[in-house]
Protein backbone atom coordinates (compact mmCIF):
# COMPACT_ATOMS: atom_id res chain seq x y z
CA UNK A 1 0.00 0.00 0.00
CA UNK A 2 1.34 3.46 -0.85
CA UNK A 3 2.24 5.76 2.01
CA UNK A 4 -0.82 7.49 3.47
CA UNK A 5 0.71 10.95 3.32
CA UNK A 6 3.64 12.96 2.06
CA UNK A 7 5.44 15.04 4.66
CA UNK A 8 8.03 17.76 4.17
CA UNK A 9 9.03 18.70 7.69
CA UNK A 10 10.23 22.17 8.67
CA UNK A 11 10.82 23.99 11.94
CA UNK A 12 8.93 27.23 11.27
CA UNK A 13 5.72 27.70 13.32
CA UNK A 14 3.47 26.96 10.31
CA UNK A 15 1.97 23.61 9.20
CA UNK A 16 0.02 23.48 5.95
CA UNK A 17 -2.16 20.37 5.83
CA UNK A 18 -3.92 19.21 2.66
CA UNK A 19 -6.22 16.25 3.47
CA UNK A 20 -8.25 15.98 0.26
CA UNK A 21 -5.71 16.15 -2.57
CA UNK A 22 -5.06 12.39 -2.70
CA UNK A 23 -6.21 10.31 -5.67
CA UNK A 24 -5.11 6.78 -4.78
CA UNK A 25 -7.85 4.22 -4.28
CA UNK A 26 -6.97 0.57 -3.53
CA UNK A 27 -8.10 -1.73 -6.34
CA UNK A 28 -10.40 -3.68 -4.02
CA UNK A 29 -12.36 -0.48 -3.38
CA UNK A 30 -12.05 1.10 -6.83
CA UNK A 31 -13.52 -1.98 -8.51
CA UNK A 32 -16.76 -1.37 -6.59
CA UNK A 33 -17.10 2.25 -7.73
CA UNK A 34 -19.47 3.53 -10.38
CA UNK A 35 -17.93 5.43 -13.30
CA UNK A 36 -18.82 8.64 -11.44
CA UNK A 37 -17.01 7.38 -8.36
CA UNK A 38 -13.96 6.36 -10.34
CA UNK A 39 -13.68 9.90 -11.72
CA UNK A 40 -12.87 11.16 -8.17
CA UNK A 41 -14.33 14.50 -9.22
CA UNK A 42 -14.62 15.85 -5.66
CA UNK A 43 -10.86 15.75 -5.11
CA UNK A 44 -9.28 19.01 -3.94
CA UNK A 45 -7.36 19.06 -7.19
CA UNK A 46 -3.72 20.19 -7.04
CA UNK A 47 -4.03 21.99 -3.71
CA UNK A 48 -0.77 20.39 -2.57
CA UNK A 49 0.90 21.91 -5.65
CA UNK A 50 -0.49 25.33 -4.80
CA UNK A 51 1.44 25.11 -1.53
CA UNK A 52 4.60 23.43 -2.81
CA UNK A 53 6.60 26.53 -1.88
CA UNK A 54 6.00 25.86 1.84
CA UNK A 55 9.06 23.65 2.49
CA UNK A 56 11.35 26.33 1.02
CA UNK A 57 9.99 28.67 3.72
CA UNK A 58 11.17 26.25 6.37
CA UNK A 59 7.57 25.31 7.23
CA UNK A 60 5.87 21.91 7.23
CA UNK A 61 3.69 20.60 4.39
CA UNK A 62 1.59 17.46 4.91
CA UNK A 63 -0.62 16.06 2.15
CA UNK A 64 -2.79 12.97 1.92
CA UNK A 65 -2.17 10.46 -0.86
CA UNK A 66 -5.46 8.53 -0.72
CA UNK A 67 -8.78 9.77 -2.04
CA UNK A 68 -11.39 11.23 0.28
CA UNK A 69 -13.71 8.58 -1.20
CA UNK A 70 -11.68 5.95 0.68
CA UNK A 71 -11.86 7.75 4.03
CA UNK A 72 -12.53 11.44 4.57
CA UNK A 73 -9.83 12.71 6.89
CA UNK A 74 -11.83 15.87 7.60
CA UNK A 75 -14.77 14.08 9.22
CA UNK A 76 -15.47 12.94 12.78
CA UNK A 77 -14.63 9.24 13.18
CA UNK A 78 -17.81 8.72 15.21
CA UNK A 79 -19.89 10.02 12.34
CA UNK A 80 -21.04 13.18 14.10
CA UNK A 81 -22.23 15.70 11.52
CA UNK A 82 -20.34 18.96 11.13
CA UNK A 83 -23.65 20.70 10.57
CA UNK A 84 -26.50 18.79 12.28
CA UNK A 85 -29.66 18.84 10.23
CA UNK A 86 -27.86 19.79 7.02
CA UNK A 87 -26.67 17.65 4.12
CA UNK A 88 -23.34 16.15 5.25
CA UNK A 89 -21.09 13.71 3.43
CA UNK A 90 -19.93 10.72 5.47
CA UNK A 91 -16.47 9.64 6.64
CA UNK A 92 -16.70 7.00 3.88
CA UNK A 93 -18.77 8.90 1.31
CA UNK A 94 -21.42 7.08 -0.67
CA UNK A 95 -22.45 9.89 -3.02
CA UNK A 96 -20.63 12.62 -4.91
CA UNK A 97 -21.18 16.33 -4.37
CA UNK A 98 -23.44 16.13 -7.44
CA UNK A 99 -25.47 13.44 -5.60
CA UNK A 100 -24.35 10.63 -7.90
CA UNK A 101 -23.67 7.20 -6.34
CA UNK A 102 -20.02 6.42 -5.70
CA UNK A 103 -20.63 2.67 -5.33
CA UNK A 104 -22.38 0.19 -7.54
CA UNK A 105 -25.63 -1.23 -6.18
CA UNK A 106 -25.01 -3.23 -3.02
CA UNK A 107 -21.29 -2.39 -2.86
CA UNK A 108 -21.29 0.48 -0.34
CA UNK A 109 -19.23 -0.20 2.81
CA UNK A 110 -20.99 -1.46 5.93
CA UNK A 111 -20.26 -0.65 9.55
CA UNK A 112 -17.45 -3.19 9.92
CA UNK A 113 -15.65 -2.03 6.78
CA UNK A 114 -16.00 1.62 7.75
CA UNK A 115 -14.43 0.84 11.12
CA UNK A 116 -11.57 -0.96 9.40
CA UNK A 117 -10.96 1.99 7.08
CA UNK A 118 -10.89 4.39 10.02
CA UNK A 119 -8.26 2.18 11.66
CA UNK A 120 -6.23 1.82 8.47
CA UNK A 121 -6.36 5.34 7.02
CA UNK A 122 -7.87 7.90 9.42
CA UNK A 123 -6.12 7.06 12.70
CA UNK A 124 -2.54 6.90 11.37
CA UNK A 125 -2.95 10.17 9.49
CA UNK A 126 -4.29 12.00 12.50
CA UNK A 127 -1.65 10.52 14.77
CA UNK A 128 1.01 11.89 12.42
CA UNK A 129 -0.66 15.30 12.15
CA UNK A 130 -1.05 15.57 15.92
CA UNK A 131 2.62 14.67 16.33
CA UNK A 132 3.66 17.44 13.94
CA UNK A 133 1.53 19.98 15.80
CA UNK A 134 3.06 18.89 19.10
CA UNK A 135 6.56 19.12 17.63
CA UNK A 136 6.08 22.68 16.32
CA UNK A 137 4.39 23.76 19.52
CA UNK A 138 7.32 22.41 21.54
CA UNK A 139 9.71 24.48 19.43
CA UNK A 140 7.83 27.79 19.52
CA UNK A 141 5.17 27.59 22.22
CA UNK A 142 2.54 27.88 19.51
CA UNK A 143 1.63 26.48 16.11
CA UNK A 144 -0.41 27.80 13.18
CA UNK A 145 -2.24 25.05 11.28
CA UNK A 146 -3.55 26.07 7.87
CA UNK A 147 -5.89 23.43 6.42
CA UNK A 148 -5.93 23.81 2.63
CA UNK A 149 -8.97 22.88 0.53
CA UNK A 150 -10.69 23.59 -2.75
CA UNK A 151 -14.10 22.79 -4.24
CA UNK A 152 -16.15 23.25 -7.36
CA UNK A 153 -17.54 26.79 -7.35
CA UNK A 154 -21.16 25.74 -7.94
CA UNK A 155 -22.51 22.93 -5.74
CA UNK A 156 -26.29 23.28 -5.17
CA UNK A 157 -26.23 20.34 -2.77
CA UNK A 158 -24.36 22.47 -0.25
CA UNK A 159 -24.87 26.11 -1.15
CA UNK A 160 -26.73 28.37 -3.53
CA UNK A 161 -25.06 30.57 -6.10
CA UNK A 162 -21.34 30.74 -6.79
CA UNK A 163 -18.81 30.21 -4.02
CA UNK A 164 -16.44 33.11 -3.36
CA UNK A 165 -12.83 32.51 -4.43
CA UNK A 166 -11.47 32.48 -0.89
CA UNK A 167 -13.37 31.11 2.10
CA UNK A 168 -11.65 31.48 5.45
CA UNK A 169 -13.04 29.35 8.27
CA UNK A 170 -12.17 29.63 11.95
CA UNK A 171 -15.24 27.93 13.48
CA UNK A 172 -16.66 31.40 14.14
CA UNK A 173 -13.42 32.41 15.83
CA UNK A 174 -13.20 29.38 18.14
CA UNK A 175 -10.29 27.62 16.40
CA UNK A 176 -7.78 30.48 16.53
CA UNK A 177 -7.10 33.56 18.61
CA UNK A 178 -8.76 36.86 17.68
CA UNK A 179 -5.43 38.47 16.80
CA UNK A 180 -4.59 35.60 14.46
CA UNK A 181 -7.99 35.78 12.77
CA UNK A 182 -7.77 39.54 12.37
CA UNK A 183 -4.29 39.40 10.87
CA UNK A 184 -5.32 36.55 8.54
CA UNK A 185 -8.25 38.59 7.28
CA UNK A 186 -5.93 41.52 6.62
CA UNK A 187 -3.57 39.27 4.67
CA UNK A 188 -6.39 37.77 2.60
CA UNK A 189 -8.22 41.02 1.92
CA UNK A 190 -5.19 43.05 0.90
CA UNK A 191 -5.87 42.37 -2.78
CA UNK A 192 -8.65 42.91 -5.30
CA UNK A 193 -8.40 39.89 -7.60
CA UNK A 194 -10.05 37.24 -5.43
CA UNK A 195 -13.35 37.51 -3.58
CA UNK A 196 -13.30 36.68 0.13
CA UNK A 197 -15.73 35.59 2.83
CA UNK A 198 -14.97 34.75 6.46
CA UNK A 199 -16.92 32.02 8.28
CA UNK A 200 -19.48 31.97 5.53
CA UNK A 201 -20.47 28.75 3.78
CA UNK A 202 -17.34 27.02 5.03
CA UNK A 203 -16.52 27.55 8.69
CA UNK A 204 -13.91 24.81 9.02
CA UNK A 205 -14.22 21.05 9.08
CA UNK A 206 -13.25 18.45 11.66
CA UNK A 207 -9.53 19.23 11.46
CA UNK A 208 -9.91 22.95 12.06
CA UNK A 209 -12.39 22.51 14.87
CA UNK A 210 -10.67 19.61 16.58
CA UNK A 211 -7.06 20.79 16.54
CA UNK A 212 -7.68 24.50 16.98
CA UNK A 213 -6.99 25.21 20.65
CA UNK A 214 -5.89 28.84 20.82
CA UNK A 215 -5.79 28.78 24.61
CA UNK A 216 -3.10 26.08 24.23
CA UNK A 217 -1.21 27.94 21.54
CA UNK A 218 -2.60 25.99 18.56
CA UNK A 219 -4.33 28.22 16.00
CA UNK A 220 -6.15 26.41 13.20
CA UNK A 221 -7.66 28.02 10.10
CA UNK A 222 -9.23 26.53 7.00
CA UNK A 223 -8.83 28.14 3.60
CA UNK A 224 -11.30 26.81 1.04
CA UNK A 225 -10.67 27.99 -2.52
CA UNK A 226 -13.22 27.92 -5.32
CA UNK A 227 -11.94 26.06 -8.37
CA UNK A 228 -12.66 28.96 -10.68
CA UNK A 229 -9.81 30.86 -9.02
CA UNK A 230 -7.22 28.53 -10.57
CA UNK A 231 -8.79 25.74 -12.66
CA UNK A 232 -10.91 24.98 -15.67
CA UNK A 233 -13.80 23.52 -13.70
CA UNK A 234 -14.85 21.26 -16.57
CA UNK A 235 -11.44 19.54 -16.47
CA UNK A 236 -10.02 20.03 -12.98
CA UNK A 237 -7.62 17.09 -13.31
CA UNK A 238 -5.29 19.27 -15.40
CA UNK A 239 -3.36 22.06 -13.70
CA UNK A 240 -2.42 24.99 -15.93
CA UNK A 241 0.26 26.65 -13.85
CA UNK A 242 0.03 29.86 -15.86
CA UNK A 243 -3.66 30.08 -14.99
CA UNK A 244 -2.95 29.19 -11.37
CA UNK A 245 0.05 31.51 -11.04
CA UNK A 246 -1.87 34.38 -9.45
CA UNK A 247 -3.37 32.13 -6.78
CA UNK A 248 -0.03 30.41 -6.11
CA UNK A 249 1.56 33.82 -5.63
CA UNK A 250 -1.27 34.80 -3.32
CA UNK A 251 -0.94 31.55 -1.33
CA UNK A 252 2.74 32.29 -0.93
CA UNK A 253 1.83 35.64 0.58
CA UNK A 254 -0.57 33.91 2.97
CA UNK A 255 2.22 31.49 3.86
CA UNK A 256 4.54 34.38 4.59
CA UNK A 257 1.85 35.90 6.79
CA UNK A 258 1.54 32.71 8.82
CA UNK A 259 5.27 32.28 9.07
CA UNK A 260 5.65 35.83 10.37
CA UNK A 261 2.94 35.63 13.02
CA UNK A 262 5.44 35.46 15.88
CA UNK A 263 5.02 39.15 16.62
CA UNK A 264 1.27 38.69 16.88
CA UNK A 265 1.52 35.65 19.13
CA UNK A 266 4.64 36.13 21.22
CA UNK A 267 3.20 38.28 24.02
CA UNK A 268 -0.15 36.46 24.38
CA UNK A 269 1.73 33.17 24.67
CA UNK A 270 4.36 34.59 26.98
CA UNK A 271 1.67 35.79 29.36
CA UNK A 272 -0.63 32.77 29.09
CA UNK A 273 -0.69 29.51 30.98
CA UNK A 274 -0.10 27.04 28.16
CA UNK A 275 -1.78 23.74 28.98
CA UNK A 276 -0.49 20.32 28.01
CA UNK A 277 -1.02 19.18 24.44
CA UNK A 278 -3.06 17.39 23.07
CA UNK A 279 -6.61 18.66 23.73
CA UNK A 280 -8.87 16.81 26.17
CA UNK A 281 -9.92 13.34 25.08
CA UNK A 282 -13.41 12.69 23.75
CA UNK A 283 -15.56 9.61 23.82
CA UNK A 284 -13.99 8.33 20.62
CA UNK A 285 -10.47 9.77 20.72
CA UNK A 286 -8.21 9.09 23.65
CA UNK A 287 -5.13 11.05 24.70
CA UNK A 288 -2.95 9.41 22.07
CA UNK A 289 -5.40 10.59 19.36
CA UNK A 290 -5.60 7.29 17.56
CA UNK A 291 -7.63 4.84 19.61
CA UNK A 292 -11.12 5.42 18.24
CA UNK A 293 -13.16 2.25 18.42
CA UNK A 294 -16.06 3.43 16.30
CA UNK A 295 -16.23 3.61 13.30
CA UNK A 296 -29.40 28.96 2.53
CA UNK A 297 -28.18 25.21 3.00
CA UNK A 298 -25.14 24.70 5.15
CA UNK A 299 -22.08 23.02 3.56
CA UNK A 300 -20.28 19.90 4.75
CA UNK A 301 -17.16 21.71 5.93
CA UNK A 302 -15.16 20.47 2.88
Amino acid sequence: MPELWKLARGDAPLIVNVPHCGTHVPDAILDRFTPQGQALFDTDWHVDKLYDFVPAMGATLMAATHSRYVTDLNRDPDGRALYPGADNTEICPTSTFAEQPIYRQGEAPGTEEIGARIATYWRPYHAALAAEIARIRSLHGYCILLDGHSIVSIAPRFFSGVLPDLNLGTAEGASCGPLVQASAIRALSGQSRFSLVVNGRFKGGYITRHYGRPEQGVHALQLEMGWRAYLDEAAPQVLDRSRAAALIDFDRRVGNWAGNCSGTLREPIKNAIVRAWPPPSTKSISRDWCTSTSAPRKPTGA
